[in-house]
């Protein structure tokens, strides 16, 4: 028995360290660590050569028409409507409208059959964004021709012509020269006719490709065209 007690003592002494060393349960100082959280990817065209331009909302018959241009550089790359008639006509014509659009680089389309309203709300939205785009052909060609700076500086100039009031309306032109060729033409004041609004881009297309007011009048829209021309004759005149 008094063999016992001493087992018993040193039995005891050898489970203390057991019971000083078990591990904790506490977890406050564990260490989690979370994925990072996901952000949206944004593509880069390595440059700012894309530029989005809103064009002027058109009040038509069916209700407004209003497009947005995305140009990358001088190229339309892509073309979104803001606001368009809540019609069916209008929902099948609007990609027909802006496959043209990719297709002509320009407001020089036709009207699609069975939605001629919004067709010409489209060409007039469409041709204020083209217009209203800040110009990147005069800082592209002046980088590119370092060899005569002087010349390059003093290529872009733009030159009004004179208002001509004819029995539709007023008709003035405000053009765009690259040294001496005729790089765009903008309207500065039109009639307010689907024959006007569907005359313009073909008369600039017809300037653009002359490089002269020598062209010829748009069928249906005779009186505009003789404004356009006298317009655009006094602003290459007025050209310094």
């Amino acid at each position: 028995m008094k063999r016992a007690i001493p087992v018993l003592v040193l039995t005891v002494a050898g489970l203390i360290p057991v019971w000083r060393y078990a591990p904790s349960t506490d977890t406050s100082s564990t260490t989690e660590v979370a994925e990072p959280a996901s952000t949206p990817s944004t593509s880069s065209s390595g440059g700012t050569s894309n530029q989005v331009v809103a064009g002027s909302t058109i009040k038509t018959e069916k209700g407004p028409v209003q497009v947005e241009v995305t140009f990358d550089g001088d190229k339309i790359s892509s073309v979104r409507m803001l606001q368009q008639p809540n019609h069916p006509q209008t929902k099948a014509a609007v990609p027909k409208l802006i496959a043209e659009t990719l297709t002509a680089q320009s407001a020089d389309i036709d009207a699609v059959s069975g939605a001629t309203i919004t067709s010409e709300g489209y060409v007039e939205s469409l041709q204020a964004a083209i217009d209203a785009k800040p110009a990147s052909s005069s800082s592209s060609s002046s980088s590119s021709s370092s060899s005569s700076p002087s010349a390059s500086a003093a290529a872009s100039q733009v030159v009004a012509g004179s208002a001509i009031d004819t029995e539709k309306g007023t008709v003035q032109v405000e053009v765009t020269f690259e040294g001496d060729k005729i790089d765009a033409v903008r309207m500065l004041q039109q009639p307010n006719h689907p024959q006007t609004k569907a005359a313009v881009p073909k008369l600039i297309a017809e300037t653009l490709e002359a490089q002269s007011s020598d062209i010829d009048a748009v069928s249906g829209a005779t009186i505009t065209s003789e404004g356009y021309v006298e317009s655009l004759q006094a602003a290459i005149d007025a050209k310094g």
